[in-house]
C-alpha cells in the first residue's frame, strides 16, 4: 500500500508539474491568436469580396472554381499526447468529413503526429506530412509558408484535386475548444445576404492592376490561413493538457486518501489481531 501511494504521489507530482507548464505556454499562445485573428478575418472578407467583384474580368489559379470530386484535406493536430480530448475530437471531426463524403476520394496532409499516425494505420494517401513543428508550443511562420507553398504547388499542378480543406481546432476557452473545416481552395468568394449576389456593396480603388494585387495576396491568404490554424491548435491543445492535467492531479489527490485510508484500516486490523493475540495468551496463562 505504500509503493502504491508514493507511486500515485509521484504521477501528482507530473501533472502538477504538466498543469503548471501548460498554463505558462497558455498564455503566450492565447496573446498570439488573439492577435493573429483580426488580420486572418479581414484578409478573408476583403479577398473574398475581391475576388465576387473581378470573377468576370480576372482569373487565377487559386480562384476557379472546380468540379466537386476529389479533397485534399490538410488535417493540424498534435504532436504529443497527455492533452484530454483534443486529439480524439479533431480526427473525430476529420473522420466524420470523409464519411459524408465517402463517395468523394480524398487526400490528406497532416500537420501533427497525433492525426499522421491514426489515418496512417486506415491507409489514408498522404501526399506530405509535417511532424514536431508545435511540440514546443511556439509556431513558426516560416513553417505555415513552407505548408502552404506545398499546398499551393498541389492544388496548382494537380488539376484533379478540386477543392482544399483545413481542419483545426478553433480556442474558445480554456475549458472549450471546438473542431471547424474551413474550405482553403479554392479561395471562397463572398455572398451578399440581402442582395443574394456575389459581393457586398463596398467599392474598391486599385493603385496596381488586379492581376497583380491577387497574385501577391492569395498566396498569402493561404499562409494566414494555415498559420492561424497552427495558433489556434497550439492554443487549443495546451487549454486541453491544462484542464486534463487539473483533473487527473485532482484525482490523484482522491486515490492517495483513498489507499491511505485502507493502508490506515489494514494497519489497525493488524494491531488490532496482536492486542487480542496477547491478550488471549495472557489469559490461557
Amino acid at each position: 500500500m505504500r509503493r502504491r501511494i508514493k507511486s500515485v504521489k509521484n504521477t501528482q507530482q507530473i501533472t502538477k508539474a504538466m498543469k503548471m507548464v501548460a498554463a505558462a505556454k497558455l498564455k503566450r499562445a492565447q496573446d498570439r491568436v488573439t492577435a493573429s485573428r483580426p488580420f486572418a478575418g479581414k484578409m478573408t472578407e476583403v479577398l473574398g469580396d475581391l475576388s465576387s467583384k473581378v470573377a468576370d474580368e480576372f482569373s487565377h489559379p487559386l480562384l476557379d472554381q472546380r468540379g466537386d470530386e476529389k479533397y485534399l484535406v490538410v488535417l493540424i493536430s498534435a504532436d504529443k499526447g497527455l492533452a484530454g480530448a483534443f486529439n480524439a475530437n479533431v480526427i473525430k471531426a476529420t473522420q466524420a468529413f470523409l464519411n459524408e463524403n465517402s463517395a468523394k476520394s480524398a487526400d490528406m496532409i497532416p500537420v501533427g503526429r497525433k492525426g499522421r499516425d491514426f489515418f496512417k494505420r486506415r491507409n489514408v494517401n498522404f501526399l506530405d506530412e509535417y511532424v514536431g513543428l508545435t511540440g514546443s508550443g511556439n509556431v513558426k511562420y516560416e513553417d505555415a509558408v513552407a505548408i502552404a507553398e506545398k499546398v499551393i504547388n498541389i492544388f496548382t499542378e494537380d488539376s484533379s484535386i478540386d477543392k482544399v480543406f483545413v481542419v483545426l481546432t478553433e480556442f474558445k476557452t480554456v475549458l472549450s475548444q471546438k473542431p471547424v473545416i474551413q474550405q482553403l481552395l479554392p479561395i471562397p468568394r463572398s455572398i451578399d445576404e440581402e442582395e443574394g449576389s456575389a459581393g457586398s456593396q463596398a467599392e474598391y480603388i486599385y493603385e496596381q492592376p488586379p492581376a497583380e494585387i491577387f497574385g501577391k495576396l492569395l498566396p498569402r491568404q493561404v499562409v494566414t490561413q494555415i498559420y492561424r490554424g497552427m495558433l489556434e491548435s497550439v492554443a487549443s491543445e495546451q487549454g486541453s493538457r491544462m484542464t486534463a492535467m487539473d483533473s487527473a492531479s485532482k484525482n490523484a489527490g482522491e486515490l492517495i486518501d483513498s489507499l491511505t485510508l485502507n493502508m490506515n484500516r489494514i494497519r489497525q486490523a493488524a494491531i488490532t489481531k496482536e492486542i487480542i493475540e496477547v491478550v488471549s495468551g495472557a489469559a490461557a496463562q
